[in-house]
């Protein structure tokens, strides 16, 4: 017997798509579950104008399957050096969805990203002004601080702060890793609201470590301790409209994953939503599902949720995922959970 679970067409509210080849390879991968995904900036030069924000949207746009409604959403990277003007301007002209705050240091292509936060208030005005969203990587990249306390420490040292500084900016918290995050967001609803990954659901930093290293699962912010994601589960499958999707899905060559100094990014794209499905269905929460991948980020995001329509059906014997895609001559490693996921998207229709 199967089951199946029919929910409008979800979005991706943190999403890497790259450039050149693999962002060709991989953008089908979304675009045939998702309507719309935000799309992060930090390319090699990173997207800091409003001008390269054009270019990049629509260098996405012709590498899309033909027929396909997949739209989206340009972020602006957040510099020391970036013009409050180009940002207001770019919001005004609908351009830009959100900005991004990368700390210098923490994550892939955030060398340009900020080391001095005093530096970001005239931006972060614009921000509050215009009510376009900050999204924050948040870990600090001190490296005294451990790596598995840099998300609590950001909240802590910058982030609080920064909100003080600059009342009514809207952040989003991307890819809460600890129940630090999940408190504090509750706490500062609504202006305040987190994305959360499908790895981060599925896995801890045993999966990641225990019995030997295992690159494909290793991201930025890191997996944490087993309480911290039995939080972010509680979180996602509740009713609280600060928490939604956001699968942080980033490919990287598996040449560079599997290195004496690999790469922080979990590619998940392919397979998001079965592994959703998953979690929700294990957490007794299916009916929850459609509110955390389809209408909470549209409604922090103040846009209107999607109208098409995308079936998913459990089957004892469901069509395996791939394991890897291919880019240009490399292969980029699917996200492989470690458990048999039954469910599988089986139908997609009004968009």
């Amino acid at each position: 017997m199967s089951k199946k679970l029919e929910i409008r067409t979800p979005d991706d509210w943190h999403l890497h798509l790259r450039d050149g080849e693999v962002m060709r390879s991989v953008l089908p991968e979304t675009a045939r579950h998702f309507a719309r995904a935000l799309v992060m900036p930090n390319l090699d030069p990173p997207v800091v104008t409003a001008a390269h924000a054009e270019t990049y949207r629509r260098s996405i746009m012709d590498a899309l399957p033909p027929g396909s409604r997949f739209r989206p959403l340009m972020t602006l990277y957040l510099t020391e050096l970036t013009d409050p003007a180009d940002v207001k301007a770019a919001a005004a002209d609908g351009l830009i969805s959100a900005v991004k705050l990368y700390p210098a240091g923490a994550t892939t292509n955030s060398e340009s990203g900020v080391k001095d936060f005093s530096k970001i208030t005239p931006v972060l005005e614009v921000l509050a002004e215009t009510g376009v969203p900050l999204c924050v990587h948040g870990e600090v990249a001190d490296f005294d601080v451990d790596v598995f306390d840099r998300e609590a420490v950001f909240i802590e040292r910058v982030l609080d702060p920064l909100r003080t500084r600059v009342p009514g900016l809207k952040v989003v918290l991307e890819h809460a890793t600890t129940d630090d995050a999940v408190a504090y967001v509750r706490e500062n609803k609504p202006s305040v609201a987190a994305t959360i990954t499908v790895h981060h659901l599925m896995i801890n930093r045993n999966h990641v470590l225990a019995g030997g290293i295992r690159p494909h699962l290793y991201c930025a912010p890191i997996a944490k301790r087993e309480k911290h994601r039995i939080a972010l589960r509680e979180a996602a499958t509740g009713d609280e409209s600060c928490f939604f999707l956001g699968t942080d899905s980033a490919p990287h060559p598996d040449r560079l994953k599997e290195s004496s100094c690999g790469c922080a990014g979990v590619f998940s794209a392919t397979v998001a939503l079965p592994c959703l499905a998953h979690v929700f269905e294990d957490r007794g929460a299916l009916d929850k599902l459609e509110r955390f991948a389809s209408l909470n980020g549209a409604e922090f995001y103040g846009v209107a949720p999607n109208e098409g329509r995308v079936v998913l059906e459990k089957s004892a014997d469901p069509e395996p995922a791939p394991s890897s895609i291919q880019a240009g001559g490399d292969r980029v490693t699917v996200f492989n959970p470690g458990i048999e996921t039954e469910w599988r998207v089986a139908a997609r229709y009004g968009g």
